[in-house]
């Protein structure tokens, strides 16, 4: 194996005079096949599978045990000459297929289970960044209930969808 790689997915570089080259270049190729649109059974699995296939990928837990124990946090992929692991980069995602959704590398750790990101709407940022509370009407010189009960159903809408702070 070379002991050039790259700098981003340490994949093996290939050097003048190497003998055996395709070792290499075929290394390379596996580790694009694992992280390139990564797709994994199941993230934060500290044991492996008893019977995995040949190309299924888990993301190793914290405390991971037997053929996983020196791995931590790796993308773990079951092939034809065993596993193989790829240390996640930072921003690195993968889709999830036990509990659709995605696990993203961030700060050190895989996240489930969270959106991140702006929604746009016709090229219109339609939600940002959750906004400070917002009290619920009381009081005023006349009461109108019909139009404190809509403004109540509004606050109550933003609050459950997170777009706003619960008071």
């Amino acid at each position: 194996m070379s002991e050039f790689a790259t700098p981003r997915l340490s994949l093996p570089l290939l050097q003048a005079g190497q003998a055996q080259k395709e070792m290499s270049h075929n290394e390379a190729l596996m580790r694009i096949d694992i992280v390139c649109q990564a797709m994994v059974t199941a993230a934060g699995i500290d044991a492996p599978p008893a019977a995995p296939g040949v190309g299924e990928c888990w993301v190793v837990g914290t405390e991971p045990t037997g053929d996983w124990a020196e791995h931590p946090g790796a993308i773990a992929c079951w092939t034809e000459g065993g596993w193989r692991f790829v240390a996640p980069r930072e921003g690195m995602t993968a889709w999830v297929t036990e509990n659709p959704g995605t696990a993203r590398f961030r700060g050190g750790a895989w996240e489930t289970g969270t959106v991140h990101g702006r929604l746009l709407v016709g090229g219109v940022q339609t939600v940002g960044a959750r906004q400070p509370a917002i009290a619920d009407p009381s009081g005023g010189a006349t009461i109108d209930t019909e139009a404190r009960t809509v403004v109540a159903q509004l606050l109550s809408a933003l609050r459950e969808h997170g777009l706003i702070e619960p008071d």
